[in-house]
């Protein structure tokens, strides 16, 4: 248990992302937890650079009101401890980088204490010298040898609860390590593509190693990890879970890839429905979840209308709405997103 979520064995796989903002700014850090977790983030990362971020954990975990918490530790096991005394959930850490094995006891002791598990993550950028003289670079082989080091360091200390991740930035790397690493242990894994690249770019690589490996049942919680905000790493890992049916679906919206027949913003109202009924159903989780489809003109709109429950199809300026396949009445486009989200809301089974 991970705080209040699990992790591992029947456990629904999770998400998780870290915050980009200063940790020693404990207004905004905790704001920006609260709107990844409005967006269906499960556990939130915090980088503990120094004391003072050490010490905001306190205030941070105060306004968050039992959100689970994971520290990033690396090099001064005295974060650590000063983390786990602010009540944090987790610990990131690599023991071999934290100090000697009176250190390292001493934070496992304090960690079992509390029942706070520790994740042991290796990423390609950083193995220990030794490892890297034997394989000659980041391999597969070198992340694995490597992570399962770190753990027997923890093993060794009495750690009750271990995750463990071996990032590659690349999807080949990933998938082979994931998979050796799936081979060598029984403990939980945190599964991620590291370094994977701003929104495009990171979302198509993160999804195929992880939609491969999760479909293999490899894979505990996961991380999207983008050069972008938070809450887009956590829209991505959910929708990513959604598509392998590992989560609760979201709202059903199909909507059509706009051309130059379109005389109103299918693009901009298409969004606004999925954030809108997305909201709906976070306030809402047991609402029915009817198929809606936003369509841009009169070429496909009628026949996906016909198909959906609740549709709109684009014409100047305006939208025809649909409802069962039958339609109601023209809609001015400012109002087609109020009137859609309206009646899916009071939809009756």
């Amino acid at each position: 248990m991970l705080g209040r979520v699990g992790i591992g064995g029947d456990s629904p796989v999770s998400v998780q992302t870290m915050c980009n903002t200063d940790t020693r700014d404990a207004v905004a850090t905790a704001d920006q937890i609260r709107r990844c977790m409005d967006l269906g983030c499960d556990i939130v990362r915090l980088a503990v650079p120094d004391m003072e971020a050490a010490k905001a954990l306190t205030e941070i975990r105060r306004r968050t009101d039992g959100v689970p918490l994971v520290a990033d530790i690396h090099f001064d096991w005295r974060l650590a401890l000063a983390a786990i005394e602010a009540g944090i959930d987790g610990l990131r850490i690599n023991p071999g980088n934290i100090g000697d094995t009176a250190k390292v006891r001493e934070v496992v002791s304090a960690a079992n204490s509390r029942r706070i598990p520790i994740r042991v993550g290796v990423n390609g950028g950083s193995l220990e010298k030794g490892i890297l003289a034997k394989y000659g670079s980041a391999t597969p082989e070198a992340l694995v040898e490597s992570a399962l080091g770190h753990v027997r360091i923890l093993e060794d200390e009495g750690c009750e609860a271990i995750k463990i991740s071996v990032k590659a930035s690349d999807v080949p790397r990933t998938l082979a390590a994931y998979r050796l690493l799936s081979t060598k242990t029984d403990w939980p894994l945190h599964v991620g593509v590291t370094e994977a690249g701003t929104f495009l770019a990171g979302t198509v690589r993160s999804c195929v190693a992880m939609g491969q490996l999760l479909s293999e049942g490899i894979g505990d919680t996961i991380r999207v990890s983008l050069t972008d905000v938070p809450e887009q790493e956590v829209r991505v890992g959910v929708e990513l879970l959604r598509a392998l049916g590992l989560r609760a679906p979201g709202p059903h919206v199909t909507s059509c890839p706009t051309c130059g027949r379109t005389r109103v913003d299918v693009i901009g109202v298409a969004r606004k429905v999925e954030d809108a009924l997305e909201a709906h159903y976070r306030a809402h989780p047991d609402a029915p979840r009817p198929h809606v489809a936003v369509m841009g003109c009169v070429v496909n709109g009628p026949g996906e209308a016909r198909e959906a429950d609740v549709a709109i199809a684009g014409g100047e300026g305006v939208f025809a709405l649909y409802v069962k396949g039958e339609f109601v009445r023209r809609i001015p486009e400012a109002y087609a997103v109020r009137e859609l989200v309206g009646i899916v809301s009071e939809w009756k089974d």
